[in-house]
Protein backbone atom coordinates (compact mmCIF):
# COMPACT_ATOMS: atom_id res chain seq x y z
CA UNK A 1 0.00 0.00 0.00
CA UNK A 2 1.32 3.27 -0.97
CA UNK A 3 1.42 6.13 1.22
CA UNK A 4 -0.66 8.19 -0.94
CA UNK A 5 -3.65 5.64 -0.89
CA UNK A 6 -3.42 5.10 2.55
CA UNK A 7 -3.64 8.57 3.62
CA UNK A 8 -7.12 8.80 1.17
CA UNK A 9 -8.64 5.68 1.91
CA UNK A 10 -11.14 7.13 0.08
CA UNK A 11 -11.09 7.88 -3.76
CA UNK A 12 -14.38 9.41 -5.03
CA UNK A 13 -15.66 12.74 -5.38
CA UNK A 14 -18.52 13.25 -2.37
CA UNK A 15 -20.77 15.16 -5.33
CA UNK A 16 -20.28 11.98 -7.46
CA UNK A 17 -21.19 9.87 -4.61
CA UNK A 18 -23.90 11.75 -3.63
CA UNK A 19 -25.69 12.18 -7.09
CA UNK A 20 -25.15 8.21 -7.69
CA UNK A 21 -26.70 7.56 -4.60
CA UNK A 22 -30.06 9.80 -5.96
CA UNK A 23 -30.46 7.55 -8.67
CA UNK A 24 -29.99 4.75 -7.23
CA UNK A 25 -32.63 5.50 -4.63
CA UNK A 26 -35.18 6.31 -7.77
CA UNK A 27 -33.86 2.99 -9.39
CA UNK A 28 -34.21 0.76 -6.59
CA UNK A 29 -38.13 1.97 -6.13
CA UNK A 30 -37.88 0.81 -2.68
CA UNK A 31 -39.75 3.40 -0.56
CA UNK A 32 -40.77 1.65 2.31
CA UNK A 33 -36.28 1.67 3.22
CA UNK A 34 -36.61 5.42 4.11
CA UNK A 35 -38.64 7.40 6.71
CA UNK A 36 -36.80 10.48 5.40
CA UNK A 37 -34.66 11.54 2.60
CA UNK A 38 -33.06 14.85 3.32
CA UNK A 39 -33.42 17.63 -0.02
CA UNK A 40 -30.95 16.77 -2.65
CA UNK A 41 -29.88 20.47 -2.81
CA UNK A 42 -29.33 20.45 0.73
CA UNK A 43 -26.88 17.15 0.36
CA UNK A 44 -25.63 18.21 -2.62
CA UNK A 45 -24.23 21.12 -0.68
CA UNK A 46 -22.13 19.54 2.02
CA UNK A 47 -20.88 16.98 -0.39
CA UNK A 48 -19.24 19.96 -2.67
CA UNK A 49 -18.05 21.54 1.23
CA UNK A 50 -16.15 17.85 1.65
CA UNK A 51 -14.61 17.52 -1.41
CA UNK A 52 -13.39 21.61 -0.87
CA UNK A 53 -12.09 20.86 2.21
CA UNK A 54 -10.27 17.59 0.98
CA UNK A 55 -9.10 19.89 -1.84
CA UNK A 56 -7.68 22.05 1.04
CA UNK A 57 -5.64 19.03 2.37
CA UNK A 58 -8.09 17.91 5.19
CA UNK A 59 -7.59 14.36 6.00
CA UNK A 60 -11.26 13.32 6.04
CA UNK A 61 -11.66 9.23 5.74
CA UNK A 62 -14.54 8.91 4.89
CA UNK A 63 -14.69 11.47 2.10
CA UNK A 64 -16.57 10.35 -0.83
CA UNK A 65 -18.88 7.87 0.80
CA UNK A 66 -22.85 8.51 1.83
CA UNK A 67 -24.30 7.17 4.98
CA UNK A 68 -27.93 5.97 6.24
CA UNK A 69 -29.11 6.90 9.74
CA UNK A 70 -31.51 4.84 11.98
CA UNK A 71 -34.89 6.83 12.50
CA UNK A 72 -34.48 6.14 16.39
CA UNK A 73 -30.98 8.44 16.18
CA UNK A 74 -30.73 11.81 16.10
CA UNK A 75 -30.44 13.77 12.12
CA UNK A 76 -30.33 17.37 12.74
CA UNK A 77 -32.88 18.67 9.71
CA UNK A 78 -35.27 15.10 10.09
CA UNK A 79 -37.64 14.40 12.65
CA UNK A 80 -36.49 11.48 14.96
CA UNK A 81 -39.79 8.72 14.66
CA UNK A 82 -38.64 6.03 16.18
CA UNK A 83 -40.86 4.54 13.70
CA UNK A 84 -43.86 6.06 15.15
CA UNK A 85 -45.25 9.21 13.50
CA UNK A 86 -47.60 10.50 16.34
CA UNK A 87 -43.89 10.33 18.24
CA UNK A 88 -41.87 12.08 16.32
CA UNK A 89 -39.62 15.52 17.31
CA UNK A 90 -37.07 17.42 15.46
CA UNK A 91 -33.91 17.27 17.34
CA UNK A 92 -31.77 20.41 17.62
CA UNK A 93 -28.50 18.47 16.84
CA UNK A 94 -27.06 15.38 15.42
CA UNK A 95 -26.17 12.23 17.77
CA UNK A 96 -22.82 11.84 18.23
CA UNK A 97 -22.14 8.91 16.31
CA UNK A 98 -23.74 10.92 13.24
CA UNK A 99 -21.99 14.10 13.46
CA UNK A 100 -18.43 12.05 14.10
CA UNK A 101 -19.52 10.06 10.92
CA UNK A 102 -19.65 13.50 9.15
CA UNK A 103 -16.64 15.23 10.57
CA UNK A 104 -14.93 12.42 8.63
CA UNK A 105 -16.38 13.43 5.45
CA UNK A 106 -19.62 11.19 5.62
CA UNK A 107 -22.64 12.80 4.30
CA UNK A 108 -25.89 11.61 5.29
CA UNK A 109 -28.41 10.97 2.90
CA UNK A 110 -31.64 10.33 5.58
CA UNK A 111 -33.63 8.32 8.51
CA UNK A 112 -34.54 4.66 7.11
CA UNK A 113 -37.69 2.56 8.53
CA UNK A 114 -36.96 0.37 11.62
CA UNK A 115 -39.37 -1.87 13.91
CA UNK A 116 -41.54 0.52 15.94
CA UNK A 117 -39.57 1.52 18.92
CA UNK A 118 -36.77 -0.75 17.99
CA UNK A 119 -39.04 -3.75 19.33
CA UNK A 120 -38.65 -6.69 16.88
CA UNK A 121 -36.41 -8.54 14.45
CA UNK A 122 -38.40 -8.65 11.50
CA UNK A 123 -38.64 -5.46 10.19
CA UNK A 124 -42.25 -5.55 9.37
CA UNK A 125 -43.23 -3.65 12.74
CA UNK A 126 -43.73 -0.23 10.95
CA UNK A 127 -46.56 2.03 10.05
CA UNK A 128 -44.52 2.91 7.08
CA UNK A 129 -44.42 -0.64 6.14
CA UNK A 130 -42.43 -3.62 6.25
CA UNK A 131 -38.91 -3.74 4.63
CA UNK A 132 -38.55 -6.20 2.58
CA UNK A 133 -35.26 -8.33 2.31
CA UNK A 134 -32.40 -7.12 -0.15
CA UNK A 135 -32.20 -10.46 -1.67
CA UNK A 136 -35.81 -12.03 -2.01
CA UNK A 137 -38.90 -9.37 -1.07
CA UNK A 138 -40.73 -12.26 -0.26
CA UNK A 139 -38.97 -12.49 2.95
CA UNK A 140 -38.07 -10.17 5.58
CA UNK A 141 -35.09 -7.80 5.99
CA UNK A 142 -34.74 -8.45 9.58
CA UNK A 143 -34.87 -5.51 12.48
CA UNK A 144 -35.17 -3.64 14.01
CA UNK A 145 -32.41 -1.85 12.08
CA UNK A 146 -34.65 -3.36 8.52
CA UNK A 147 -34.02 -0.06 6.13
CA UNK A 148 -30.08 0.72 7.61
CA UNK A 149 -29.30 -3.10 6.59
CA UNK A 150 -31.38 -2.72 3.45
CA UNK A 151 -29.67 0.78 1.83
CA UNK A 152 -26.31 -0.88 2.53
CA UNK A 153 -27.25 -3.87 0.92
CA UNK A 154 -28.98 -2.44 -2.49
CA UNK A 155 -25.89 0.33 -2.93
CA UNK A 156 -27.78 3.08 -1.73
CA UNK A 157 -25.14 4.16 1.07
CA UNK A 158 -21.41 3.46 1.66
CA UNK A 159 -22.48 2.85 5.33
CA UNK A 160 -25.31 3.09 8.12
CA UNK A 161 -26.14 3.42 11.96
CA UNK A 162 -28.73 1.13 13.32
CA UNK A 163 -29.08 0.01 16.98
CA UNK A 164 -28.74 -2.92 18.62
CA UNK A 165 -30.47 -4.50 22.16
CA UNK A 166 -31.29 -7.63 21.15
CA UNK A 167 -29.39 -8.33 17.84
CA UNK A 168 -30.70 -5.82 15.68
CA UNK A 169 -27.38 -4.69 14.10
CA UNK A 170 -26.87 -8.36 13.31
CA UNK A 171 -30.05 -10.23 12.05
CA UNK A 172 -30.35 -7.67 9.38
CA UNK A 173 -27.01 -7.95 7.96
CA UNK A 174 -27.46 -11.66 8.00
CA UNK A 175 -30.46 -10.98 6.06
CA UNK A 176 -28.85 -8.83 3.89
CA UNK A 177 -25.71 -10.38 3.17
CA UNK A 178 -23.77 -7.23 4.59
CA UNK A 179 -21.50 -7.08 7.85
CA UNK A 180 -22.78 -5.45 11.04
CA UNK A 181 -20.34 -4.49 13.82
CA UNK A 182 -22.21 -4.34 17.45
CA UNK A 183 -19.65 -2.86 19.93
CA UNK A 184 -19.18 -3.16 23.18
CA UNK A 185 -21.42 -1.17 25.08
CA UNK A 186 -20.98 2.02 26.53
CA UNK A 187 -17.78 2.63 23.89
CA UNK A 188 -20.45 4.50 21.25
CA UNK A 189 -22.25 7.07 23.20
CA UNK A 190 -26.08 6.80 22.74
CA UNK A 191 -26.62 10.54 23.29
CA UNK A 192 -29.57 10.88 21.21
CA UNK A 193 -30.75 7.54 20.50
CA UNK A 194 -34.32 6.84 21.34
CA UNK A 195 -34.16 4.25 23.66
CA UNK A 196 -35.22 0.65 23.45
CA UNK A 197 -33.53 -0.55 27.35
CA UNK A 198 -31.22 2.40 27.99
CA UNK A 199 -28.56 -0.12 29.74
CA UNK A 200 -28.20 -2.41 27.04
CA UNK A 201 -28.36 -0.21 23.99
CA UNK A 202 -25.86 -0.09 21.29
CA UNK A 203 -25.52 2.06 18.33
CA UNK A 204 -24.21 -0.55 15.59
CA UNK A 205 -22.87 -0.25 12.00
CA UNK A 206 -23.25 -1.49 8.92
CA UNK A 207 -21.46 -2.20 6.11
CA UNK A 208 -20.42 -3.94 2.41
CA UNK A 209 -17.01 -4.84 3.97
CA UNK A 210 -15.21 -5.88 7.61
CA UNK A 211 -12.68 -2.90 6.50
CA UNK A 212 -15.42 0.16 6.11
CA UNK A 213 -17.21 -0.97 9.46
CA UNK A 214 -13.93 -1.39 11.56
CA UNK A 215 -12.88 1.97 10.26
CA UNK A 216 -16.61 3.52 10.76
CA UNK A 217 -16.30 2.01 14.12
CA UNK A 218 -13.26 3.53 14.99
CA UNK A 219 -14.48 6.87 14.39
CA UNK A 220 -17.60 6.85 16.24
CA UNK A 221 -16.35 5.44 18.96
CA UNK A 222 -14.82 7.02 22.51
CA UNK A 223 -11.52 6.09 23.19
CA UNK A 224 -11.71 3.05 25.35
CA UNK A 225 -9.06 3.52 28.66
CA UNK A 226 -8.93 0.07 29.26
CA UNK A 227 -8.11 -1.98 26.63
CA UNK A 228 -8.79 -5.82 26.09
CA UNK A 229 -6.73 -7.85 28.36
CA UNK A 230 -3.83 -9.57 26.88
CA UNK A 231 -4.02 -12.91 25.12
CA UNK A 232 -2.07 -16.42 25.42
CA UNK A 233 0.54 -16.64 22.55
CA UNK A 234 -0.72 -19.16 19.55
CA UNK A 235 -3.41 -19.57 17.04
CA UNK A 236 -6.49 -17.86 17.25
CA UNK A 237 -9.08 -19.95 19.24
CA UNK A 238 -12.83 -20.11 17.99
CA UNK A 239 -15.48 -21.79 20.38
CA UNK A 240 -17.75 -23.71 18.43
CA UNK A 241 -20.56 -25.48 20.17
CA UNK A 242 -21.77 -29.17 18.54
CA UNK A 243 -24.98 -29.13 15.88
CA UNK A 244 -27.04 -30.33 18.81
CA UNK A 245 -26.20 -27.85 20.87
CA UNK A 246 -27.57 -25.06 17.77
CA UNK A 247 -31.01 -26.58 17.71
CA UNK A 248 -33.00 -26.76 15.34
CA UNK A 249 -31.85 -24.65 11.81
CA UNK A 250 -33.37 -23.73 8.47
CA UNK A 251 -32.85 -26.54 5.88
CA UNK A 252 -29.03 -26.48 4.43
CA UNK A 253 -28.06 -23.89 7.72
CA UNK A 254 -26.12 -27.09 9.86
CA UNK A 255 -23.51 -27.74 6.65
CA UNK A 256 -23.05 -23.62 6.14
CA UNK A 257 -21.91 -23.03 9.25
CA UNK A 258 -19.79 -26.21 9.47
CA UNK A 259 -18.11 -24.93 6.85
CA UNK A 260 -17.26 -21.74 8.04
CA UNK A 261 -15.65 -23.77 10.96
CA UNK A 262 -13.94 -25.49 8.64
CA UNK A 263 -12.80 -21.72 6.80
CA UNK A 264 -11.41 -20.50 10.26
CA UNK A 265 -9.52 -23.43 10.73
CA UNK A 266 -8.32 -23.82 7.21
CA UNK A 267 -7.15 -20.34 8.01
CA UNK A 268 -5.18 -21.55 10.63
CA UNK A 269 -7.45 -21.02 13.99
CA UNK A 270 -8.23 -23.38 16.48
CA UNK A 271 -11.52 -24.60 17.09
CA UNK A 272 -12.89 -25.41 20.39
CA UNK A 273 -15.67 -26.67 22.38
CA UNK A 274 -18.07 -24.82 24.46
CA UNK A 275 -21.17 -25.15 26.34
CA UNK A 276 -23.70 -23.07 24.93
CA UNK A 277 -26.55 -23.63 27.93
CA UNK A 278 -25.83 -20.45 29.78
CA UNK A 279 -26.02 -18.35 26.88
CA UNK A 280 -29.03 -19.34 26.07
CA UNK A 281 -30.16 -19.37 29.39
CA UNK A 282 -29.66 -15.69 29.36
CA UNK A 283 -30.52 -15.11 26.12
CA UNK A 284 -34.43 -16.08 27.52
CA UNK A 285 -34.16 -13.59 30.07
CA UNK A 286 -33.97 -10.42 27.94
CA UNK A 287 -37.85 -10.52 26.97
CA UNK A 288 -38.98 -13.72 29.84
CA UNK A 289 -37.44 -11.75 32.87
CA UNK A 290 -37.64 -8.84 34.11
CA UNK A 291 -35.48 -6.79 31.62
CA UNK A 292 -38.69 -5.76 29.64
CA UNK A 293 -39.77 -3.39 32.11
CA UNK A 294 -37.32 -0.88 30.85
CA UNK A 295 -39.04 -0.68 27.41
CA UNK A 296 -42.08 0.64 29.32
CA UNK A 297 -39.68 2.72 31.44
CA UNK A 298 -38.50 4.05 27.71
CA UNK A 299 -41.59 5.02 26.08
CA UNK A 300 -44.28 3.30 28.04
CA UNK A 301 -46.32 6.44 29.25
CA UNK A 302 -46.16 7.59 25.46
CA UNK A 303 -48.13 4.48 24.35
CA UNK A 304 -50.32 4.43 27.20
CA UNK A 305 -51.34 7.68 26.40
CA UNK A 306 -52.03 7.03 22.94
CA UNK A 307 -52.90 3.61 23.03
CA UNK A 308 -55.70 4.41 20.89
CA UNK A 309 -53.54 5.82 18.26
CA UNK A 310 -53.51 4.19 14.54
CA UNK A 311 -49.59 4.45 14.21
CA UNK A 312 -48.94 2.26 17.09
CA UNK A 313 -47.88 -1.30 16.25
CA UNK A 314 -50.08 -3.53 18.28
CA UNK A 315 -47.22 -6.09 18.86
CA UNK A 316 -44.94 -3.79 20.16
CA UNK A 317 -47.79 -2.13 21.95
CA UNK A 318 -48.44 -5.46 23.41
CA UNK A 319 -44.73 -5.88 24.27
CA UNK A 320 -43.98 -2.47 25.97
CA UNK A 321 -46.34 -2.36 28.11
CA UNK A 322 -46.29 -5.80 29.26
CA UNK A 323 -43.37 -4.26 31.18
CA UNK A 324 -45.53 -1.86 33.49
CA UNK A 325 -46.22 -4.65 36.10
CA UNK A 326 -42.94 -6.17 37.16
CA UNK A 327 -42.25 -5.90 40.33
CA UNK A 328 -39.17 -4.92 41.86
CA UNK A 329 -38.10 -7.93 43.58
CA UNK A 330 -38.35 -9.83 40.59
CA UNK A 331 -35.82 -7.28 38.91
CA UNK A 332 -33.40 -7.96 41.59
CA UNK A 333 -33.43 -11.46 41.12
CA UNK A 334 -32.94 -11.71 37.32
CA UNK A 335 -29.81 -9.06 38.48
CA UNK A 336 -28.87 -11.91 40.69
CA UNK A 337 -29.08 -14.76 38.24
CA UNK A 338 -27.80 -13.07 35.35
CA UNK A 339 -24.55 -12.14 37.29
CA UNK A 340 -24.15 -16.22 38.03
CA UNK A 341 -24.91 -17.02 34.26
CA UNK A 342 -22.52 -14.36 33.64
CA UNK A 343 -19.53 -16.17 35.01
CA UNK A 344 -20.43 -19.47 33.71
CA UNK A 345 -20.61 -18.20 29.77
CA UNK A 346 -17.69 -16.03 30.80
CA UNK A 347 -15.73 -19.65 31.87
CA UNK A 348 -16.94 -21.68 29.07
CA UNK A 349 -15.60 -18.78 26.70
CA UNK A 350 -12.33 -19.38 28.15
CA UNK A 351 -8.99 -18.57 26.45
CA UNK A 352 -11.16 -18.39 22.93
CA UNK A 353 -10.86 -15.45 20.86
CA UNK A 354 -14.52 -15.52 20.09
CA UNK A 355 -17.79 -17.65 19.67
CA UNK A 356 -18.84 -18.63 16.40
CA UNK A 357 -22.57 -18.57 15.55
CA UNK A 358 -24.98 -18.90 12.75
CA UNK A 359 -26.54 -15.36 13.30
CA UNK A 360 -29.85 -16.41 13.32
CA UNK A 361 -31.95 -19.99 13.06
CA UNK A 362 -33.07 -19.35 9.67
CA UNK A 363 -34.43 -16.57 7.51
CA UNK A 364 -38.77 -16.52 7.17
CA UNK A 365 -40.81 -15.07 4.53
CA UNK A 366 -43.07 -12.65 5.37
CA UNK A 367 -45.81 -14.94 5.39
CA UNK A 368 -44.67 -16.67 7.84
CA UNK A 369 -43.91 -13.75 10.35
CA UNK A 370 -47.52 -12.22 9.90
CA UNK A 371 -48.58 -15.87 10.74
CA UNK A 372 -47.21 -15.54 13.78
CA UNK A 373 -45.44 -12.62 14.89
CA UNK A 374 -44.13 -13.35 18.04
CA UNK A 375 -43.48 -16.22 17.37
CA UNK A 376 -41.35 -16.12 14.68
CA UNK A 377 -39.36 -13.14 16.12
CA UNK A 378 -38.22 -14.84 19.63
CA UNK A 379 -36.85 -17.42 17.48
CA UNK A 380 -34.46 -15.38 15.18
CA UNK A 381 -32.57 -13.78 18.57
CA UNK A 382 -31.85 -17.36 20.09
CA UNK A 383 -28.23 -16.32 19.30
CA UNK A 384 -28.33 -12.46 19.63
CA UNK A 385 -30.35 -12.01 22.58
CA UNK A 386 -27.63 -12.64 25.35
CA UNK A 387 -24.68 -10.82 23.80
CA UNK A 388 -25.35 -7.29 25.70
CA UNK A 389 -26.02 -9.04 28.70
CA UNK A 390 -23.07 -10.40 29.29
CA UNK A 391 -21.58 -7.54 27.86
CA UNK A 392 -19.98 -8.62 25.08
CA UNK A 393 -19.38 -7.52 21.79
CA UNK A 394 -19.69 -9.28 18.03
CA UNK A 395 -19.69 -9.15 14.67
CA UNK A 396 -22.01 -10.66 12.09
CA UNK A 397 -20.55 -11.34 8.64
CA UNK A 398 -21.82 -13.27 5.29
CA UNK A 399 -20.73 -16.74 5.01
CA UNK A 400 -22.27 -18.10 1.92
CA UNK A 401 -25.69 -19.07 0.67
CA UNK A 402 -28.06 -21.22 1.19
CA UNK A 403 -30.40 -21.37 -1.49
CA UNK A 404 -29.62 -18.62 -3.23
CA UNK A 405 -30.12 -16.50 0.15
CA UNK A 406 -27.43 -14.99 2.36
CA UNK A 407 -26.29 -17.22 5.21
CA UNK A 408 -24.12 -15.29 7.91
CA UNK A 409 -22.39 -16.25 11.25
CA UNK A 410 -21.49 -14.06 13.71
CA UNK A 411 -18.08 -13.81 15.96
CA UNK A 412 -19.20 -12.76 19.38
CA UNK A 413 -16.20 -11.79 21.79
CA UNK A 414 -15.31 -10.44 25.13
CA UNK A 415 -15.28 -6.55 26.16
CA UNK A 416 -13.03 -4.42 23.55
CA UNK A 417 -12.19 -7.21 21.29
CA UNK A 418 -13.53 -5.83 18.07
CA UNK A 419 -10.28 -5.56 16.37
CA UNK A 420 -9.80 -9.43 17.36
CA UNK A 421 -13.18 -10.33 15.48
CA UNK A 422 -12.41 -7.81 12.76
CA UNK A 423 -8.80 -10.08 12.03
CA UNK A 424 -10.82 -13.09 12.05
CA UNK A 425 -13.72 -11.71 10.10
CA UNK A 426 -11.27 -11.96 7.58
CA UNK A 427 -10.21 -15.18 8.03
CA UNK A 428 -13.59 -16.18 6.59
CA UNK A 429 -13.73 -16.31 2.58
CA UNK A 430 -17.27 -14.33 2.51
CA UNK A 431 -18.60 -14.25 -1.30
CA UNK A 432 -19.10 -11.04 -2.82
CA UNK A 433 -22.20 -8.94 -1.95
CA UNK A 434 -25.23 -8.95 -4.03
CA UNK A 435 -24.65 -7.86 -7.92
CA UNK A 436 -26.93 -5.13 -6.61
CA UNK A 437 -24.73 -3.57 -4.48
CA UNK A 438 -21.88 -2.90 -6.54
CA UNK A 439 -22.42 0.94 -6.20
CA UNK A 440 -19.51 3.06 -7.34
CA UNK A 441 -17.33 4.59 -5.49
CA UNK A 442 -15.34 3.57 -1.85
CA UNK A 443 -17.34 1.26 -0.19
CA UNK A 444 -14.41 -0.46 1.44
CA UNK A 445 -11.60 1.38 3.37
CA UNK A 446 -8.17 0.02 3.51
CA UNK A 447 -7.20 -2.56 6.86
CA UNK A 448 -4.43 0.58 7.50
CA UNK A 449 -3.24 4.14 7.54
CA UNK A 450 0.30 6.04 7.76
CA UNK A 451 0.57 9.01 10.34
CA UNK A 452 3.10 10.86 10.30
CA UNK A 453 4.22 11.90 14.30
CA UNK A 454 6.65 14.62 15.35
CA UNK A 455 5.67 15.17 18.85
CA UNK A 456 4.98 13.68 21.59
CA UNK A 457 3.98 10.16 20.07
CA UNK A 458 7.45 9.72 18.79
CA UNK A 459 9.01 6.70 19.76
CA UNK A 460 10.04 7.00 23.63
CA UNK A 461 7.85 9.95 23.71
CA UNK A 462 4.92 10.45 26.55
CA UNK A 463 2.30 9.68 24.06
CA UNK A 464 3.87 6.67 21.97
CA UNK A 465 1.93 4.31 24.15
CA UNK A 466 -1.09 5.21 22.45
CA UNK A 467 0.13 4.07 19.35
CA UNK A 468 1.33 0.81 20.33
CA UNK A 469 -2.11 0.52 22.06
CA UNK A 470 -3.97 0.50 18.67
CA UNK A 471 -1.71 -2.03 17.11
CA UNK A 472 0.30 0.46 15.49
CA UNK A 473 3.98 -0.61 14.14
CA UNK A 474 6.85 1.90 12.98
CA UNK A 475 7.59 2.03 9.45
CA UNK A 476 10.28 4.49 9.22
CA UNK A 477 11.93 7.84 9.94
CA UNK A 478 11.76 10.59 7.47
CA UNK A 479 11.23 14.13 6.88
CA UNK A 480 8.62 16.11 6.27
CA UNK A 481 8.78 18.60 2.65
CA UNK A 482 9.95 21.80 3.27
CA UNK A 483 6.38 23.55 3.81
CA UNK A 484 6.39 24.04 7.59
CA UNK A 485 6.75 25.59 11.07
CA UNK A 486 7.04 23.70 14.02
CA UNK A 487 6.03 25.73 17.36
CA UNK A 488 6.66 24.25 20.87
CA UNK A 489 2.94 24.53 22.69
CA UNK A 490 1.83 25.24 26.52
CA UNK A 491 0.54 21.91 27.09
CA UNK A 492 0.74 18.86 29.03
CA UNK A 493 2.23 16.73 28.02
CA UNK A 494 4.62 18.79 26.05
CA UNK A 495 4.12 18.89 22.61
CA UNK A 496 5.08 20.72 19.51
CA UNK A 497 2.46 22.33 16.65
CA UNK A 498 2.95 21.55 12.92
CA UNK A 499 1.72 24.27 10.62
CA UNK A 500 2.01 24.51 6.90
CA UNK A 501 2.75 27.95 5.52
CA UNK A 502 3.26 29.50 2.12
CA UNK A 503 6.56 30.21 2.20
CA UNK A 504 9.33 30.32 4.31
CA UNK A 505 9.31 27.09 5.34
CA UNK A 506 11.51 24.18 6.91
CA UNK A 507 11.74 20.20 6.39
CA UNK A 508 11.31 19.03 10.44
CA UNK A 509 12.16 15.26 11.55
CA UNK A 510 8.63 12.63 11.80
CA UNK A 511 8.01 9.17 12.08
CA UNK A 512 5.56 7.54 9.87
CA UNK A 513 3.61 4.95 11.78
CA UNK A 514 1.34 2.07 10.08
CA UNK A 515 -1.79 1.41 12.24
CA UNK A 516 -5.42 0.12 11.83
CA UNK A 517 -7.96 2.22 10.09
CA UNK A 518 -10.15 2.18 13.31
CA UNK A 519 -7.30 3.01 15.13
CA UNK A 520 -7.07 6.37 13.18
CA UNK A 521 -10.41 7.08 13.87
CA UNK A 522 -10.10 6.33 17.69
CA UNK A 523 -7.07 8.53 17.91
CA UNK A 524 -8.91 11.38 15.87
CA UNK A 525 -11.94 11.15 18.63
CA UNK A 526 -9.18 11.32 20.97
CA UNK A 527 -7.56 14.27 19.70
CA UNK A 528 -7.23 17.21 22.10
CA UNK A 529 -7.48 20.85 21.03
CA UNK A 530 -5.77 22.91 19.14
CA UNK A 531 -4.55 19.29 17.71
CA UNK A 532 -5.96 18.05 14.49
CA UNK A 533 -5.25 14.98 12.23
CA UNK A 534 -4.48 16.55 8.43
CA UNK A 535 -2.61 15.43 5.26
CA UNK A 536 0.91 15.85 5.86
CA UNK A 537 3.21 16.00 2.89
CA UNK A 538 6.53 14.27 3.20
CA UNK A 539 10.09 14.99 1.79
CA UNK A 540 9.02 12.33 -0.79
CA UNK A 541 6.36 14.11 -2.33
CA UNK A 542 4.19 11.65 -1.01
CA UNK A 543 1.09 12.33 1.41
CA UNK A 544 0.21 10.57 4.86
CA UNK A 545 -2.11 11.63 7.44
CA UNK A 546 -0.38 13.51 10.22
CA UNK A 547 -0.66 16.09 13.59
CA UNK A 548 -1.10 19.37 12.65
CA UNK A 549 -2.45 22.39 14.80
CA UNK A 550 -5.21 24.79 14.51
CA UNK A 551 -3.14 28.35 13.57
CA UNK A 552 -4.90 30.18 16.21
CA UNK A 553 -3.21 27.80 19.13
CA UNK A 554 0.23 29.09 18.09
CA UNK A 555 -0.08 32.92 19.51
CA UNK A 556 2.52 33.58 22.04
CA UNK A 557 4.25 29.91 21.60
CA UNK A 558 8.32 29.62 20.39
CA UNK A 559 9.15 28.80 16.96
CA UNK A 560 11.13 25.74 17.12
CA UNK A 561 11.60 24.98 13.14
CA UNK A 562 15.21 25.65 13.61
CA UNK A 563 16.27 23.02 15.91
CA UNK A 564 15.11 20.43 13.13
CA UNK A 565 12.31 18.57 15.18
CA UNK A 566 10.60 17.91 18.31
CA UNK A 567 13.71 15.70 19.51
CA UNK A 568 16.43 18.32 18.74
CA UNK A 569 14.73 20.92 20.90
CA UNK A 570 13.92 18.35 23.36
CA UNK A 571 18.00 17.89 23.60
CA UNK A 572 18.90 21.51 23.51
CA UNK A 573 16.57 22.27 26.49
CA UNK A 574 17.68 19.19 28.76
CA UNK A 575 18.29 20.45 31.83
CA UNK A 576 21.43 17.45 32.15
Amino acid sequence: MTATAAAEPAAGSAARRVREAYRRIDEADRPEVWIGLRPRDEVELEAAGVDARRAAGAFLPLAGTVFAVKGNIDLAGLPTTAGCPSFAYLPEADAPAVARLRAAGSVPLGTTNLDQFATGLVGTRSPYGAVRGAVDPARVSGGSSSGSAVAVALGLVDLALGTDTAGSGRVPAAFNGVVGLKPTGGVVPTTGVVPACRSLDCVSVFARSVDAAELAYGIIADPVPVGPAPRRPGPWRIAVPTLEQLGELDEGWPAAYLAAVDQLAAAGAEPTGIDLAPFGAVARMLYEGAFVAERYDAVGEFIEKQAEAPDLDPVVRRIITAGRDIPAHRLYRDLAELSRLRDIALAELGEADALLLPTTPGHPTLAEVAADPVGANSRLGRFTNSTNLLGLCALAVPAGQVRGLPFGVMLIGRPHTESRLAVLARLLAAPPVPASASAPGPTAAPAAVRLAVLGAHLTGQPLNGQLLALGATLAGTTRTAPDYRLYALDTTPAKPGLVRVPSGGASVEAEVWELPAAGLGTLTAALPEPMAIGSVRLADGSRVAGFLCEPAALAGAEDITGYGGWRGYLTAHDPS
